[in-house]
């Protein structure tokens, strides 16, 4: 019953994705190998018997996931619904949960037009997403050809230290966050917020140390 729902559900996000946001046909095969590697990978490792893990709700992980959505759009000045239909789809994955499938179709996006920094930055902070807040390879790379494309983008260098501190490397995050924070203009819409994120990781880096500190005495 569970592989028959899984298939169910794979069938009409296709369906969801092709006819109603009107993917480009030269994208359907792309799509469709990304909702196959979804089921392969529920096949491997899956296992619907065990009993479930302590977890944050869909709820939660939507809501989430759908400010972070729209605080890149943001950072980008793009509050509205973006043109780019490939940039569409991922969103609409993404804050869904579907950050596997949104990295997929946001490649479609990044294969048409290397130089999209907003699209190599939907599909960062997605990868980051599906691996629990790491930053792994893939999404380091993707947020580096984003800061490439568009070096006074303030989303590649405010989410790359917001992946790094996740991942505990707070150093890195800070000095990120510090640069991005010293180009702003003192009108930028981004500073306060980002003055308030560099205050926090100041403190919760001293108090790191100071637990350091205390523990090597």
């Amino acid at each position: 019953m569970i592989w028959a729902m899984a298939v169910l559900l794979a069938a009409l996000t296709f369906a969801a994705i092709v006819w109603l946001m009107k993917a480009p046909r030269a994208g359907w095969e792309m799509i469709g190998a990304a909702l196959l590697l979804g089921i392969a990978g529920y096949a491997l490792q899956a296992s619907p018997g065990l009993p479930g893990a302590p977890k944050a709700s869909p709820a939660e992980t939507a809501a989430d996931t759908a400010e972070v959505v729209e605080a890149r759009r943001a950072l980008a000045g793009n509050e509205t619904l973006s043109g780019d239909k490939w940039l569409m789809i991922g969103d609409a994955l993404a804050r869904n949960g579907h950050f596997s499938d949104a990295a997929a179709v946001l490649l479609g996006a990044v294969e048409k037009d290397p130089n999209n920094a907003d699209a190599w930055l939907a599909m960062a902070n997605a990868l980051v997403a599906h691996a629990d807040g790491t930053l792994s390879p893939a999404a380091l790379f993707a947020y580096q050809r984003a800061s490439n494309a568009a070096p006074d983008h303030p989303g590649p260098p405010f989410f790359l230290g917001l992946a790094m501190a996740q991942s505990g490397r707070l150093v890195e995050a800070r000095g990120l966050w510090a640069e991005l924070l010293a180009r702003s203009p003192a009108d930028a819409p981004w500073r306060a917020d980002l003055q308030q994120r560099l205050q926090k990781l100041d403190a919760f880096i001293a108090q790191t140390q100071s637990q350091a500190g205390g523990n090597a005495m």
